[in-house]
């Protein structure tokens, strides 16, 4: 059995509710992050692994439904619950589109949010992945926490963090089309105009550092996104 205590990341701008989910669910056996707001949250989801995000629609900087398109765009199978004071119905259908496994109305017991997190966790178990601290592609190696780009052994190329975040989305769907919504929506928020031409700069500049590998490409899918190929294929999964 796996002693290593299940990782929730936990954000709620309430602080005398999360200040009680946090402690109850330590006493529980559980290791909890605590988020204030939307972006903290999403840096913590960035530079720590978790089993399950506990997320409150109504935060500031970043709500909850934002930040959680946000989280499954980096990693889709992450479970994820909201937290709301709304019991509306349009609010729980657009919760469940964009991928929760619960939605819970406060107010609520400690005993109920317990049994929901462990009946979803228990779902979901076996199904995350770790994101991976590296991408093999050509000659490359992508290290995304070191924010570098190697080619072939050399001295790596030190990438900007919308670099390096441009680049891990192309790296999780290599071969596939990263459409400029996705793009936009997770990385610069949204779809404006001006972002939009500032995506273009950074492709252009992801496909300089690309150069030395013919066989690696940033190919542009007329009118969806982008596609980042390797030719070769022979480079170990």
């Amino acid at each position: 059995m796996d002693n290593e205590k299940p990782k929730i990341l936990l954000a709620e701008d309430d602080s005398n509710l999360s200040a009680l989910l946090e402690e109850y669910l330590n006493l529980k056996g559980y290791d909890v992050t605590l988020a204030h707001n939307g972006e903290e949250a999403l840096e913590l989801f960035k530079s720590k692994k978790f089993d399950l995000a506990v997320l409150d629609i109504m935060m500031p900087k970043l709500d909850g439904f934002t930040l959680a398109r946000k989280i499954k765009s980096i990693q889709p199978e992450m479970p994820i619950i909201f937290l709301t004071a709304k019991s509306m119905k349009d609010d729980k259908i657009e919760g469940f589109s964009i991928g929760a496994d619960d939605y819970i109305t406060k107010p609520f017991s400690m005993e109920e949010f317990l049994a929901r997190a462990k009946a979803v966790l228990r779902r979901t178990k076996g199904k995350t992945e770790p994101e991976p601290i590296q991408y093999k592609f050509g000659k490359f190696v992508f290290d995304y926490d070191r924010q570098q780009l190697i080619f072939d052994n050399e001295k790596p190329q030190a990438l900007t963090t919308k670099e390096t975040e441009l680049l891990r989305l192309l790296c999780r769907n290599k071969n596939r089309v990263l459409t400029r919504e996705e793009a936009l929506n997770s990385i610069w928020g949204n779809d404006s105009y001006f972002n939009a031409r500032s995506m273009d700069v950074f492709i252009t500049k992801l496909r300089k550092y690309l150069k030395p590998d013919p066989n690696v490409q940033i190919i542009n899918i007329h009118g969806t996104g982008y596609k980042l190929t390797d030719l070769k294929k022979n480079e170990p999964e």
